[in-house]
Protein backbone atom coordinates (compact mmCIF):
# COMPACT_ATOMS: atom_id res chain seq x y z
CA UNK A 1 0.00 0.00 0.00
CA UNK A 2 2.88 2.36 0.73
CA UNK A 3 4.32 2.36 -2.81
CA UNK A 4 1.01 3.13 -4.57
CA UNK A 5 0.38 5.92 -2.07
CA UNK A 6 3.82 7.45 -2.73
CA UNK A 7 3.33 7.17 -6.46
CA UNK A 8 -0.04 8.91 -6.17
CA UNK A 9 1.49 11.73 -4.15
CA UNK A 10 4.33 12.14 -6.63
CA UNK A 11 1.85 12.36 -9.48
CA UNK A 12 0.29 15.49 -8.03
CA UNK A 13 3.50 17.27 -7.04
CA UNK A 14 3.98 19.11 -10.39
CA UNK A 15 0.51 20.61 -10.13
CA UNK A 16 0.79 21.56 -6.48
CA UNK A 17 4.41 22.72 -6.55
CA UNK A 18 4.89 23.69 -10.19
CA UNK A 19 8.29 25.18 -11.06
CA UNK A 20 9.26 28.20 -13.09
CA UNK A 21 8.77 27.56 -16.79
CA UNK A 22 6.15 27.05 -19.45
CA UNK A 23 4.24 24.29 -21.18
CA UNK A 24 1.91 23.95 -24.13
CA UNK A 25 -1.61 22.61 -23.56
CA UNK A 26 -2.46 22.65 -27.25
CA UNK A 27 -4.40 25.91 -27.36
CA UNK A 28 -2.35 27.98 -24.92
CA UNK A 29 1.11 28.58 -23.65
CA UNK A 30 0.97 27.99 -19.89
CA UNK A 31 3.46 30.08 -17.91
CA UNK A 32 4.21 29.37 -14.26
CA UNK A 33 6.05 32.27 -12.66
CA UNK A 34 7.10 30.23 -9.63
CA UNK A 35 5.35 32.88 -7.52
CA UNK A 36 1.85 31.38 -7.22
CA UNK A 37 0.83 32.99 -10.53
CA UNK A 38 0.02 30.79 -13.53
CA UNK A 39 -1.09 32.43 -16.79
CA UNK A 40 -2.39 30.91 -20.00
CA UNK A 41 -1.85 32.83 -23.23
CA UNK A 42 -3.83 31.86 -26.33
CA UNK A 43 -1.67 30.59 -29.17
CA UNK A 44 -4.19 31.88 -31.67
CA UNK A 45 -4.72 35.53 -30.63
CA UNK A 46 -2.52 36.39 -27.62
CA UNK A 47 -5.37 36.80 -25.12
CA UNK A 48 -4.67 35.91 -21.51
CA UNK A 49 -7.27 33.15 -21.24
CA UNK A 50 -6.53 32.22 -17.63
CA UNK A 51 -4.87 34.16 -14.79
CA UNK A 52 -4.68 32.06 -11.63
CA UNK A 53 -3.09 33.44 -8.48
CA UNK A 54 -2.98 31.28 -5.37
CA UNK A 55 -5.57 29.00 -6.91
CA UNK A 56 -8.11 31.75 -7.72
CA UNK A 57 -9.12 32.59 -11.30
CA UNK A 58 -8.80 36.32 -12.07
CA UNK A 59 -9.66 36.28 -15.77
CA UNK A 60 -12.85 36.16 -17.77
CA UNK A 61 -16.27 37.74 -18.16
CA UNK A 62 -18.98 36.11 -20.27
CA UNK A 63 -16.45 34.50 -22.57
CA UNK A 64 -14.28 37.61 -22.86
CA UNK A 65 -10.62 37.52 -21.85
CA UNK A 66 -7.88 40.01 -20.98
CA UNK A 67 -6.26 41.59 -24.04
CA UNK A 68 -5.33 44.59 -26.12
CA UNK A 69 -8.38 46.70 -27.03
CA UNK A 70 -11.25 44.18 -27.33
CA UNK A 71 -9.05 41.36 -28.61
CA UNK A 72 -6.78 41.20 -31.62
CA UNK A 73 -8.12 38.26 -33.59
CA UNK A 74 -5.96 35.67 -35.34
CA UNK A 75 -2.32 36.48 -34.62
CA UNK A 76 1.13 34.94 -34.85
CA UNK A 77 2.03 33.89 -31.31
CA UNK A 78 5.40 32.51 -30.18
CA UNK A 79 7.25 32.00 -26.93
CA UNK A 80 10.89 32.38 -25.87
CA UNK A 81 12.59 31.55 -22.59
CA UNK A 82 15.76 33.30 -21.42
CA UNK A 83 18.10 32.10 -18.71
CA UNK A 84 19.81 35.41 -17.94
CA UNK A 85 17.75 37.23 -16.98
CA UNK A 86 15.25 34.49 -16.14
CA UNK A 87 12.42 35.65 -18.38
CA UNK A 88 9.67 34.11 -20.51
CA UNK A 89 8.48 36.28 -23.39
CA UNK A 90 5.31 35.65 -25.36
CA UNK A 91 5.34 37.53 -28.68
CA UNK A 92 2.11 38.40 -30.51
CA UNK A 93 2.04 39.89 -34.01
CA UNK A 94 -1.21 41.18 -35.47
CA UNK A 95 -0.77 43.06 -38.72
CA UNK A 96 1.55 45.97 -37.99
CA UNK A 97 0.96 45.65 -34.23
CA UNK A 98 3.52 43.93 -32.03
CA UNK A 99 2.63 42.92 -28.49
CA UNK A 100 4.50 41.10 -25.76
CA UNK A 101 3.53 39.52 -22.44
CA UNK A 102 6.62 39.01 -20.33
CA UNK A 103 7.13 37.02 -17.12
CA UNK A 104 10.04 37.06 -14.64
CA UNK A 105 11.00 34.17 -12.46
CA UNK A 106 9.55 34.22 -8.92
CA UNK A 107 7.62 37.44 -9.53
CA UNK A 108 3.78 37.44 -9.49
CA UNK A 109 3.55 39.95 -12.32
CA UNK A 110 2.78 40.20 -16.04
CA UNK A 111 4.73 42.85 -17.93
CA UNK A 112 2.72 44.20 -20.87
CA UNK A 113 4.29 45.83 -23.97
CA UNK A 114 2.36 47.12 -27.00
CA UNK A 115 4.01 48.62 -30.09
CA UNK A 116 1.50 50.43 -32.28
CA UNK A 117 3.21 51.21 -35.58
CA UNK A 118 0.35 53.03 -37.28
CA UNK A 119 -3.42 53.46 -37.24
CA UNK A 120 -4.18 50.29 -39.20
CA UNK A 121 -4.93 48.56 -35.89
CA UNK A 122 -7.14 50.20 -33.25
CA UNK A 123 -5.25 50.30 -29.96
CA UNK A 124 -6.54 52.52 -27.17
CA UNK A 125 -6.08 50.31 -24.09
CA UNK A 126 -5.08 47.09 -22.43
CA UNK A 127 -7.96 45.64 -20.44
CA UNK A 128 -7.90 42.99 -17.72
CA UNK A 129 -11.34 41.42 -17.25
CA UNK A 130 -11.91 39.97 -13.79
CA UNK A 131 -14.85 37.61 -13.13
CA UNK A 132 -17.91 38.74 -11.24
CA UNK A 133 -17.87 37.89 -7.54
CA UNK A 134 -14.10 37.85 -7.04
CA UNK A 135 -14.15 41.31 -5.48
CA UNK A 136 -16.94 43.19 -3.74
CA UNK A 137 -17.94 46.80 -4.12
CA UNK A 138 -16.73 49.28 -1.49
CA UNK A 139 -18.67 52.40 -0.51
CA UNK A 140 -16.00 54.63 -2.08
CA UNK A 141 -16.13 52.84 -5.45
CA UNK A 142 -17.77 55.54 -7.56
CA UNK A 143 -16.57 53.71 -10.69
CA UNK A 144 -18.48 50.54 -9.73
CA UNK A 145 -22.15 50.47 -10.72
CA UNK A 146 -24.24 49.19 -7.79
CA UNK A 147 -27.05 46.71 -8.36
CA UNK A 148 -30.34 48.37 -9.24
CA UNK A 149 -28.83 51.66 -10.46
CA UNK A 150 -30.55 52.98 -13.57
CA UNK A 151 -28.87 54.41 -16.66
CA UNK A 152 -29.07 58.19 -17.01
CA UNK A 153 -26.58 58.94 -19.81
CA UNK A 154 -25.14 57.13 -22.83
CA UNK A 155 -25.32 53.67 -21.28
CA UNK A 156 -22.34 54.24 -18.98
CA UNK A 157 -23.57 56.69 -16.32
CA UNK A 158 -25.97 55.41 -13.68
CA UNK A 159 -27.87 56.73 -10.66
CA UNK A 160 -29.34 54.98 -7.63
CA UNK A 161 -32.67 55.75 -5.98
CA UNK A 162 -31.04 58.48 -3.85
CA UNK A 163 -29.70 60.30 -6.89
CA UNK A 164 -26.08 59.29 -6.28
CA UNK A 165 -24.31 58.73 -9.59
CA UNK A 166 -21.76 56.16 -10.76
CA UNK A 167 -19.74 55.51 -13.89
CA UNK A 168 -16.60 53.77 -15.05
CA UNK A 169 -15.39 57.32 -15.77
CA UNK A 170 -15.75 58.48 -12.15
CA UNK A 171 -12.28 57.71 -10.78
CA UNK A 172 -11.58 61.18 -9.40
CA UNK A 173 -12.30 60.19 -5.81
CA UNK A 174 -9.72 57.41 -5.59
CA UNK A 175 -7.19 58.10 -8.32
CA UNK A 176 -7.57 61.44 -10.07
CA UNK A 177 -5.28 62.60 -12.87
CA UNK A 178 -2.53 60.56 -14.49
CA UNK A 179 0.11 62.43 -12.51
CA UNK A 180 -1.66 61.56 -9.24
CA UNK A 181 -1.53 57.77 -9.36
CA UNK A 182 0.93 54.97 -10.11
CA UNK A 183 -1.51 52.09 -10.07
CA UNK A 184 -5.17 51.17 -9.86
CA UNK A 185 -6.58 47.96 -8.50
CA UNK A 186 -8.79 45.92 -6.21
CA UNK A 187 -8.09 44.18 -2.94
CA UNK A 188 -9.72 41.66 -0.65
CA UNK A 189 -8.55 39.57 2.25
CA UNK A 190 -5.43 37.74 1.10
CA UNK A 191 -5.23 39.14 -2.43
CA UNK A 192 -4.74 42.28 -4.45
CA UNK A 193 -4.63 42.79 -8.21
CA UNK A 194 -3.22 45.99 -9.66
CA UNK A 195 -2.55 47.61 -13.02
CA UNK A 196 0.62 49.64 -12.62
CA UNK A 197 0.50 52.19 -15.40
CA UNK A 198 3.25 52.54 -17.97
CA UNK A 199 5.35 55.70 -18.13
CA UNK A 200 2.81 57.17 -20.59
CA UNK A 201 5.66 58.13 -22.92
CA UNK A 202 3.68 57.18 -26.02
CA UNK A 203 0.23 57.87 -24.57
CA UNK A 204 -1.71 61.12 -24.87
CA UNK A 205 -3.33 63.72 -22.67
CA UNK A 206 -0.42 64.97 -20.58
CA UNK A 207 -0.01 64.89 -16.79
CA UNK A 208 -3.52 66.07 -15.95
CA UNK A 209 -5.43 63.63 -18.12
CA UNK A 210 -8.48 61.98 -16.55
CA UNK A 211 -9.80 58.81 -18.10
CA UNK A 212 -10.92 55.22 -17.61
CA UNK A 213 -8.89 53.38 -15.01
CA UNK A 214 -11.25 50.75 -13.61
CA UNK A 215 -14.83 49.56 -14.03
CA UNK A 216 -17.00 47.61 -11.62
CA UNK A 217 -20.36 45.90 -11.97
CA UNK A 218 -20.96 42.53 -13.65
CA UNK A 219 -17.29 41.75 -13.18
CA UNK A 220 -14.53 44.30 -12.81
CA UNK A 221 -11.97 45.67 -15.25
CA UNK A 222 -8.55 47.23 -14.98
CA UNK A 223 -7.24 49.45 -17.78
CA UNK A 224 -4.09 51.06 -18.98
CA UNK A 225 -5.24 53.67 -21.48
CA UNK A 226 -2.87 54.47 -24.34
CA UNK A 227 -4.98 56.95 -26.26
CA UNK A 228 -8.45 58.29 -25.61
CA UNK A 229 -9.79 61.49 -27.11
CA UNK A 230 -11.85 62.54 -24.09
CA UNK A 231 -11.52 66.27 -23.57
CA UNK A 232 -8.14 66.81 -25.21
CA UNK A 233 -6.62 67.22 -28.65
CA UNK A 234 -3.24 65.59 -28.11
CA UNK A 235 -1.94 63.55 -31.03
CA UNK A 236 -2.18 59.78 -31.13
CA UNK A 237 1.43 58.74 -30.67
CA UNK A 238 2.91 55.67 -32.31
CA UNK A 239 5.59 53.37 -31.00
CA UNK A 240 6.14 51.24 -27.92
CA UNK A 241 3.75 51.58 -24.99
CA UNK A 242 5.28 49.89 -22.05
CA UNK A 243 5.56 48.48 -19.97
CA UNK A 244 2.43 48.24 -17.86
CA UNK A 245 2.58 45.74 -15.02
CA UNK A 246 -0.26 43.51 -13.92
CA UNK A 247 0.80 42.80 -10.35
CA UNK A 248 -0.55 40.51 -7.63
CA UNK A 249 -0.06 40.74 -3.87
CA UNK A 250 -1.40 38.96 -0.82
CA UNK A 251 -3.58 41.98 -0.07
CA UNK A 252 -1.17 44.87 0.38
CA UNK A 253 -0.25 47.62 -2.07
CA UNK A 254 2.18 46.79 -4.86
CA UNK A 255 5.87 47.49 -4.25
CA UNK A 256 6.86 51.04 -5.18
CA UNK A 257 9.87 49.58 -7.02
CA UNK A 258 7.39 48.48 -9.71
CA UNK A 259 6.15 52.02 -10.40
CA UNK A 260 7.12 53.47 -13.77
CA UNK A 261 8.95 56.37 -12.11
CA UNK A 262 11.06 54.03 -9.95
CA UNK A 263 11.52 50.75 -11.75
CA UNK A 264 14.87 49.38 -12.93
CA UNK A 265 14.37 48.57 -16.61
CA UNK A 266 17.79 47.15 -17.43
CA UNK A 267 16.41 43.59 -17.45
CA UNK A 268 14.47 44.46 -20.64
CA UNK A 269 17.46 45.66 -22.65
CA UNK A 270 18.35 42.34 -24.31
CA UNK A 271 14.89 40.85 -24.83
CA UNK A 272 14.48 42.01 -28.42
CA UNK A 273 11.44 44.20 -27.71
CA UNK A 274 10.94 46.24 -30.88
CA UNK A 275 11.00 49.95 -30.04
CA UNK A 276 12.67 49.55 -26.64
CA UNK A 277 15.22 52.29 -25.95
CA UNK A 278 17.53 51.72 -22.96
CA UNK A 279 18.54 54.47 -20.57
CA UNK A 280 21.84 54.89 -22.43
CA UNK A 281 19.90 56.02 -25.49
CA UNK A 282 18.00 58.71 -23.61
CA UNK A 283 18.71 62.11 -22.11
CA UNK A 284 17.35 64.43 -19.44
CA UNK A 285 16.31 68.03 -18.79
CA UNK A 286 16.75 69.85 -15.47
CA UNK A 287 16.33 73.44 -14.32
CA UNK A 288 17.85 75.27 -11.36
CA UNK A 289 14.44 76.49 -10.35
CA UNK A 290 11.27 78.43 -11.15
CA UNK A 291 10.94 82.06 -10.10
CA UNK A 292 7.80 83.87 -9.00
CA UNK A 293 6.10 80.72 -7.72
CA UNK A 294 2.78 81.28 -5.96
CA UNK A 295 2.12 79.68 -2.59
CA UNK A 296 -0.50 76.96 -2.57
CA UNK A 297 0.04 75.85 -6.16
CA UNK A 298 1.85 72.82 -7.50
CA UNK A 299 4.25 73.52 -10.37
CA UNK A 300 4.83 70.81 -12.95
CA UNK A 301 7.35 70.71 -15.79
CA UNK A 302 6.29 68.85 -18.92
CA UNK A 303 7.87 67.90 -22.23
CA UNK A 304 5.86 67.03 -25.31
CA UNK A 305 6.06 66.61 -29.05
CA UNK A 306 4.22 64.40 -31.52
CA UNK A 307 6.48 61.49 -30.59
CA UNK A 308 6.52 61.44 -26.78
CA UNK A 309 5.47 63.15 -23.53
CA UNK A 310 7.01 63.40 -20.03
CA UNK A 311 6.60 65.40 -16.83
CA UNK A 312 7.99 65.98 -13.36
CA UNK A 313 6.74 67.80 -10.26
CA UNK A 314 8.94 70.75 -9.33
CA UNK A 315 10.37 71.26 -5.87
CA UNK A 316 7.81 73.22 -3.87
CA UNK A 317 10.41 75.66 -2.52
CA UNK A 318 12.96 76.23 -5.29
CA UNK A 319 11.12 75.00 -8.35
CA UNK A 320 13.99 72.67 -9.24
CA UNK A 321 12.94 69.84 -11.54
CA UNK A 322 14.50 67.04 -13.54
CA UNK A 323 12.82 65.06 -16.29
CA UNK A 324 14.81 61.92 -16.97
CA UNK A 325 14.79 59.04 -19.47
CA UNK A 326 13.68 61.26 -22.35
CA UNK A 327 13.87 60.07 -25.95
CA UNK A 328 16.12 62.27 -28.11
CA UNK A 329 14.30 65.05 -29.91
CA UNK A 330 13.08 68.63 -29.79
CA UNK A 331 10.26 69.24 -27.31
CA UNK A 332 8.05 71.99 -26.04
CA UNK A 333 8.93 72.51 -22.38
CA UNK A 334 5.87 73.70 -20.47
CA UNK A 335 5.76 74.89 -16.87
CA UNK A 336 2.33 74.55 -15.32
CA UNK A 337 1.04 76.49 -12.35
CA UNK A 338 -1.62 74.09 -11.20
CA UNK A 339 -2.78 73.02 -14.66
CA UNK A 340 -2.22 76.35 -16.40
CA UNK A 341 0.62 76.84 -18.86
CA UNK A 342 2.75 79.76 -17.61
CA UNK A 343 5.94 79.00 -19.57
CA UNK A 344 6.49 77.39 -22.97
CA UNK A 345 9.85 77.13 -24.68
CA UNK A 346 11.68 74.78 -27.01
CA UNK A 347 14.39 72.40 -25.76
CA UNK A 348 16.41 69.73 -27.53
CA UNK A 349 17.36 66.48 -25.80
CA UNK A 350 20.21 64.28 -26.99
CA UNK A 351 21.08 60.71 -26.03
CA UNK A 352 23.38 60.35 -23.05
CA UNK A 353 23.34 64.05 -22.21
CA UNK A 354 21.74 66.13 -19.46
CA UNK A 355 20.39 69.50 -20.56
CA UNK A 356 20.78 72.07 -17.75
CA UNK A 357 18.60 75.18 -17.73
CA UNK A 358 18.87 78.34 -15.69
CA UNK A 359 16.00 79.48 -13.48
CA UNK A 360 12.77 79.97 -15.41
CA UNK A 361 10.41 82.90 -14.91
CA UNK A 362 6.71 82.23 -15.61
CA UNK A 363 4.28 84.65 -17.19
CA UNK A 364 1.38 84.39 -14.76
CA UNK A 365 -1.90 86.15 -15.61
CA UNK A 366 -2.49 86.42 -11.86
CA UNK A 367 0.31 89.01 -11.74
CA UNK A 368 -1.71 91.52 -13.72
CA UNK A 369 -3.47 93.96 -11.40
CA UNK A 370 -7.21 93.52 -11.80
CA UNK A 371 -10.14 95.82 -11.15
CA UNK A 372 -11.80 92.63 -9.96
CA UNK A 373 -11.15 88.92 -10.33
CA UNK A 374 -13.24 85.79 -9.77
CA UNK A 375 -11.18 82.64 -9.20
CA UNK A 376 -7.48 81.86 -9.50
CA UNK A 377 -5.65 81.48 -12.79
CA UNK A 378 -4.60 77.85 -12.40
CA UNK A 379 -6.20 75.96 -15.30
CA UNK A 380 -8.95 74.42 -13.16
CA UNK A 381 -12.40 75.39 -11.82
CA UNK A 382 -11.12 74.80 -8.27
CA UNK A 383 -12.98 76.89 -5.69
CA UNK A 384 -16.06 77.57 -7.79
CA UNK A 385 -19.52 76.22 -7.00
CA UNK A 386 -19.38 72.42 -6.60
CA UNK A 387 -15.58 72.51 -6.90
CA UNK A 388 -14.83 73.54 -3.31
CA UNK A 389 -13.64 70.13 -2.09
CA UNK A 390 -10.53 68.06 -2.66
CA UNK A 391 -10.97 65.93 -4.68
CA UNK A 392 -13.47 68.01 -6.62
CA UNK A 393 -16.89 66.34 -6.67
CA UNK A 394 -17.62 66.72 -10.42
CA UNK A 395 -14.56 64.54 -11.09
CA UNK A 396 -16.43 61.59 -9.61
CA UNK A 397 -20.10 62.58 -9.90
CA UNK A 398 -22.46 63.39 -12.75
CA UNK A 399 -23.52 67.06 -12.72
CA UNK A 400 -27.06 65.91 -11.87
CA UNK A 401 -25.91 64.13 -8.71
CA UNK A 402 -28.14 64.88 -5.73
CA UNK A 403 -25.10 65.66 -3.56
CA UNK A 404 -24.22 68.68 -5.71
CA UNK A 405 -25.69 72.13 -5.26
CA UNK A 406 -27.85 73.74 -7.93
CA UNK A 407 -25.74 74.84 -10.87
CA UNK A 408 -27.89 77.97 -11.27
CA UNK A 409 -27.22 80.10 -8.18
CA UNK A 410 -28.12 83.74 -7.69
CA UNK A 411 -26.40 86.40 -9.73
CA UNK A 412 -22.79 87.10 -8.75
CA UNK A 413 -22.05 90.41 -7.03
CA UNK A 414 -18.37 91.35 -7.11
CA UNK A 415 -17.12 92.17 -3.64
CA UNK A 416 -20.05 90.43 -1.96
CA UNK A 417 -20.50 86.93 -3.37
CA UNK A 418 -17.86 84.36 -2.44
CA UNK A 419 -16.05 82.48 -5.19
CA UNK A 420 -18.13 79.34 -4.58
CA UNK A 421 -21.18 81.38 -5.52
CA UNK A 422 -20.10 81.22 -9.15
CA UNK A 423 -20.71 78.00 -11.11
CA UNK A 424 -17.56 76.23 -12.32
CA UNK A 425 -19.48 74.81 -15.30
CA UNK A 426 -21.91 76.67 -17.54
CA UNK A 427 -24.33 75.01 -19.98
CA UNK A 428 -26.75 76.44 -22.50
CA UNK A 429 -29.69 74.48 -21.09
CA UNK A 430 -28.83 74.57 -17.37
CA UNK A 431 -27.49 77.94 -16.23
CA UNK A 432 -26.98 80.11 -19.28
CA UNK A 433 -26.91 83.91 -19.25
CA UNK A 434 -25.38 84.13 -15.79
CA UNK A 435 -25.07 87.71 -14.53
CA UNK A 436 -22.14 89.38 -12.80
CA UNK A 437 -22.74 92.75 -11.11
CA UNK A 438 -19.87 95.14 -10.42
CA UNK A 439 -19.21 98.85 -9.87
CA UNK A 440 -16.53 101.09 -11.33
CA UNK A 441 -15.17 104.37 -10.02
CA UNK A 442 -15.16 107.54 -12.08
CA UNK A 443 -11.66 107.04 -13.46
CA UNK A 444 -12.44 103.50 -14.50
CA UNK A 445 -15.68 104.56 -16.19
CA UNK A 446 -13.72 107.04 -18.26
CA UNK A 447 -11.43 104.35 -19.67
CA UNK A 448 -11.67 101.17 -21.67
CA UNK A 449 -10.79 97.88 -19.97
CA UNK A 450 -10.03 94.31 -20.89
CA UNK A 451 -12.24 91.43 -19.82
CA UNK A 452 -10.49 88.05 -19.61
CA UNK A 453 -12.23 84.69 -19.27
CA UNK A 454 -10.26 81.49 -18.86
CA UNK A 455 -11.87 78.27 -20.05
CA UNK A 456 -10.42 74.80 -19.52
CA UNK A 457 -12.84 72.88 -21.73
CA UNK A 458 -15.70 73.48 -24.12
CA UNK A 459 -18.16 70.67 -24.73
CA UNK A 460 -19.54 70.30 -28.31
CA UNK A 461 -17.96 73.59 -29.28
CA UNK A 462 -19.23 75.52 -26.28
CA UNK A 463 -17.46 78.81 -25.61
CA UNK A 464 -18.26 81.98 -23.64
CA UNK A 465 -20.08 84.92 -25.15
CA UNK A 466 -20.52 88.19 -23.27
CA UNK A 467 -22.49 91.39 -23.17
CA UNK A 468 -21.95 94.30 -20.80
CA UNK A 469 -24.92 96.56 -20.21
CA UNK A 470 -26.13 97.28 -23.77
CA UNK A 471 -22.75 96.61 -25.42
CA UNK A 472 -22.30 93.32 -27.29
CA UNK A 473 -19.10 92.33 -29.11
CA UNK A 474 -18.88 90.06 -32.14
CA UNK A 475 -19.52 86.34 -31.63
CA UNK A 476 -16.74 84.38 -29.95
CA UNK A 477 -15.05 82.16 -32.54
CA UNK A 478 -14.88 78.38 -32.06
CA UNK A 479 -12.09 77.17 -29.79
CA UNK A 480 -9.88 74.11 -30.23
CA UNK A 481 -11.31 71.52 -27.82
CA UNK A 482 -11.92 67.79 -27.71
CA UNK A 483 -14.79 66.11 -29.50
CA UNK A 484 -16.09 63.70 -26.86
CA UNK A 485 -18.04 63.96 -23.62
CA UNK A 486 -16.10 65.64 -20.85
CA UNK A 487 -17.98 67.66 -18.23
CA UNK A 488 -20.41 64.80 -17.55
CA UNK A 489 -17.75 62.07 -17.35
CA UNK A 490 -15.50 63.50 -14.68
CA UNK A 491 -13.15 65.82 -16.53
CA UNK A 492 -12.76 69.55 -17.13
CA UNK A 493 -9.40 68.96 -18.78
CA UNK A 494 -9.48 70.26 -22.32
CA UNK A 495 -7.26 72.97 -23.77
CA UNK A 496 -6.76 76.05 -21.62
CA UNK A 497 -7.90 79.17 -23.44
CA UNK A 498 -7.85 82.80 -22.34
CA UNK A 499 -10.49 84.79 -24.19
CA UNK A 500 -10.18 88.57 -24.12
CA UNK A 501 -12.47 91.45 -25.02
CA UNK A 502 -11.55 95.11 -25.12
CA UNK A 503 -14.51 96.86 -23.54
CA UNK A 504 -14.82 100.50 -24.71
CA UNK A 505 -15.54 103.26 -22.22
CA UNK A 506 -18.82 103.81 -24.02
CA UNK A 507 -20.05 100.44 -22.71
CA UNK A 508 -20.08 101.62 -19.08
CA UNK A 509 -22.94 103.17 -17.20
CA UNK A 510 -21.71 106.61 -16.26
CA UNK A 511 -22.73 106.83 -12.59
CA UNK A 512 -20.27 105.18 -10.18
CA UNK A 513 -23.18 104.14 -7.99
CA UNK A 514 -24.72 102.16 -10.84
CA UNK A 515 -24.17 98.42 -11.15
CA UNK A 516 -22.49 97.41 -14.37
CA UNK A 517 -23.96 94.10 -15.59
CA UNK A 518 -21.90 91.44 -17.36
CA UNK A 519 -23.95 88.66 -18.94
CA UNK A 520 -22.04 85.46 -19.52
CA UNK A 521 -23.56 83.04 -22.03
CA UNK A 522 -22.53 79.82 -23.75
CA UNK A 523 -22.77 79.58 -27.52
CA UNK A 524 -22.09 76.67 -29.87
CA UNK A 525 -22.85 75.61 -33.39
CA UNK A 526 -23.76 72.10 -32.21
CA UNK A 527 -26.96 70.71 -30.75
CA UNK A 528 -27.41 69.07 -27.35
CA UNK A 529 -29.75 69.17 -24.40
CA UNK A 530 -29.54 69.32 -20.62
CA UNK A 531 -26.07 68.56 -19.31
CA UNK A 532 -25.12 67.50 -22.84
CA UNK A 533 -25.88 70.95 -24.26
CA UNK A 534 -23.02 73.27 -25.12
CA UNK A 535 -20.91 73.64 -21.99
CA UNK A 536 -17.86 75.45 -20.65
CA UNK A 537 -15.53 74.90 -17.70
CA UNK A 538 -14.31 78.16 -16.16
CA UNK A 539 -10.79 78.84 -14.89
CA UNK A 540 -10.98 82.51 -13.89
CA UNK A 541 -12.67 85.78 -14.90
CA UNK A 542 -11.23 89.25 -14.42
CA UNK A 543 -11.44 92.82 -15.58
CA UNK A 544 -8.10 94.58 -16.04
Amino acid sequence: MLLPTLLALLSILPAAFAAWGYSDDGGNFVIDTGASLVVKVSKSNGDMTSIVYNGIQYNGQSGKNSHVESGLGASTVSITQYSSPAVIKVSIIYGTLKHWLVFRQNMPNVYIFVNKKDDSVTVQRYIVRIPDGVFTRQSTDTDWIPDGASTIESGDVNADASGNTYSKHYTGLKYGRTIDYDYVGYTKSGAGIFMIRCNREKASGGPFFRSLQRRGGGGVDLYDIYWYSMGHTDPMRYGLHGYSTLAFTTGGAPASSLFAKNTDTTWVNNLGIDGWVPTSGRGSVAAVGIKNMKAGFQYVAGLSNTNAQYWSVSDSSSGYFKIKDVLPGTYTLTIYKGELEVVTQSVTVTAGNALALNSITPSDPQDTTAIWRIGDWDGTPKGFLNFEDTPMKPTYMHPSDSRLKSWDPSNFIVGTTSINGFPGYLWQDINNDHLIYFRLNAAQIASSATLRIGMTEGFIGGRPMISINSWTPSLTPAQNQGGTRSLTVGTYRGNNKMLTWTVPASAWLTNPSDWQILKLSVITGSTGSGFLSGGVSIDAIDLI
